[in-house]
Order: structure tokens, then C-alpha cells, then sequence
């Protein structure tokens, strides 16, 4: 499921990083009163060409063939997908066709209903606890991906109480939370996902994300050098760098930071995020460089 914990964490974080996040506005040499920067209301809906947020390989509740052509099929016809899942149900099997409906209303680009039908498996089902709180996890990710972050955060928080040491599960609470302006509960998360699994360089990133909100700034800091010691071109490592350096007063590293996500990623929605701050730095004041600030 770390893929789909992978995937979370993109969306979340361009979802997130304008509204809550964004670099704030470097004040003057002269004066402290310079207007918030627009990037606070810069738009990070992501766009078509984000990855959807089922995995590769969703988790199977079932053993059935046809449920497996199913879910073979919602990567490349999540609408031929969708008609299996109704043959599904015609057979009886409620419980298959409803998670491979659910799934292929997320591929359709309906994240909100397909949420809202994990949601509702997950808290009827009769499969194993940690099979509904993979379905939990999943409906966070797409409540995430609508934009509903009071939803994922439920969602998550549920499929927590069945399995509470996951590490996916732990950072799509966690990630939900950051969403919800809560950094220091999705500190707390981010912190068990990582004595469970140092190696998750995703909780990593995301507690930098969650330590630069609460004005942890050395923290972010040591968190994101870890990330791109590992994986140096993370555009959205490269792209939370950024922000830090920014908050810091470090308006060259940032300029340098997201010009790299352009070169890495280009023509995605993080670059566009990146080109939109770029702009609002080169429209920053000419002495800002050197004094800029955090808030």
C-alpha cells in the first residue's frame, strides 16, 4: 500500500501547500507591511494528468475471477470496469461489485462517490479488520483527492482503530490532518510510521511539511535533507525544500529548488505549482532577498 500512501502525499501536498502552506510574502528592508504574497490563494487543484489515487495493485477482498478481471481492468477501462462490477452483483456478490464500483467511480474522475461507497463497505463488510481498514485507507485517499479533508480524516481515523500500527494508515492520518491544519497531530503520526519503518521516506516528507506548519523550521529542514540524501530528484521533495528555504530567507535556494521541479517534472501539476511560485518570487521586491522572513 505504500504506493498508495506515495500517491496520497503528492495530492495532499498540492492541495495543501498554497492554502496552508504557501511561502509567505518577504517583507522589505524597510518595512514589515508588505501585503500576504498570492500564493496564498494560488489555485493546486490538482489537475487530469495526477495520478488517481488507487494503487496499482488495490487490495482483494475476494479470490472470485470475475471479481479479479475486475480489478485487473480499472487502470486501463475503469467504465468496462464498472460494468463487470454490475455482473458482480447480479451474481450475488454485493461486497466485490461495490469495491470495484467504488474504485472505478475514483478512475472516472467521481472521487467523492467513490469515497462515500469505501466507506460504506469498509463499515459493513464482514472481510478481516485489516482488509476494511486497507477499504478505510482507501476511502481517505479519495476523500483526499476531492478535496474533503474532514472525510479523510475520519476515514483514516477509522481504519486506525483497526489497525493502529500501520504505517500507511499512520500517514494518510497523518496527511489528512496537515490538511485539516493540524500539524502537531500529524507530527505525532508521522513520528509511529517512522519508528515502525525508518525507510519511509513519504512520512519523512511529509513530517517536513507538517514540522515547516507548526514552525518547526529545523526539523523541516533535517527532514527533507534526509529525503533527498536518498532521492535527490523528488520533485515534491525538491518542491517542499523550497518552501522551507524560502521561510528561512533563502529566496535563491527556493528559485533554485523549483526551477529543478520544472526540469523533473514537467508538464504536471507540480510543476505548474512550482512555476507559480517562481512567478511570485520574481515579483517579490528587489531587496526582499535579503530580508526576507518567516511568519
Amino acid at each position: 500500500m505504500r504506493t498508495q500512501a506515495a500517491m496520497l502525499l503528492a495530492l495532499c501536498l498540492l492541495a495543501t501547500l498554497a492554502v496552508a502552506a504557501a511561502p509567505a510574502a518577504a517583507p522589505t528592508a524597510a518595512t514589515d507591511t508588505t501585503p500576504e504574497s498570492t500564493l496564498e490563494n494560488a489555485p493546486t487543484t490538482p489537475d487530469r494528468e495526477t495520478p488517481p489515487p488507487v494503487p496499482p495493485a488495490p487490495p482483494r477482498i475476494t479470490d472470485d475471477a470475475t471479481y479479479q478481471t475486475c480489478m485487473d481492468r480499472l487502470a486501463t477501462d475503469p467504465a468496462g470496469a464498472q460494468t463487470i462490477a454490475d455482473t458482480l452483483a447480479g451474481q450475488g456478490l454485493a461486497e466485490p461489485a461495490t469495491h470495484c464500483r467504488a474504485l472505478a467511480q475514483i478512475e472516472l474522475g467521481n472521487p467523492q462517490a467513490g469515497a462515500a461507497m469505501l466507506d460504506g463497505l469498509a463499515g459493513s463488510s464482514q472481510a478481516p479488520a485489516a482488509s476494511r481498514a486497507e477499504l478505510f485507507g482507501q476511502a481517505s485517499t479519495a476523500w483526499t483527492m476531492a478535496g474533503d479533508a474532514g472525510h479523510a480524516l475520519q476515514s483514516a481515523a477509522q481504519a486506525l482503530t483497526l489497525a493502529p500500527d500501520d504505517p500507511d494508515l499512520l500517514v494518510a492520518h497523518a496527511i489528512a490532518a496537515i490538511a485539516m491544519q493540524n500539524p502537531k497531530a500529524a507530527v505525532s503520526d508521522l513520528d509511529a510510521a517512522l519508528a515502525a519503518d525508518p525507510s519511509r521516506n513519504d512520512a519523512r516528507l511529509a513530517r517536513a511539511t507538517a514540522n515547516r506548519l507548526a514552525g518547526h523550521i529545523p526539523a523541516a529542514i533535517a527532514d527533507i535533507t534526509a529525503v533527498l540524501q536518498t532521492d535527490p530528484a523528488n520533485p515534491d521533495a525538491l518542491l517542499e525544500r523550497g518552501v522551507i528555504r524560502q521561510r528561512a530567507g533563502d529566496l535563491a535556494g527556493a528559485r533554485a529548488d523549483w526551477q529543478r521541479v520544472g526540469d523533473l517534472a514537467a508538464d504536471t501539476a507540480i510543476a505548474d505549482q512550482a512555476e507559480q511560485y517562481l512567478a511570485l518570487l520574481a515579483a517579490s521586491p528587489p531587496n526582499s532577498a535579503e530580508g526576507a522572513t518567516t511568519r
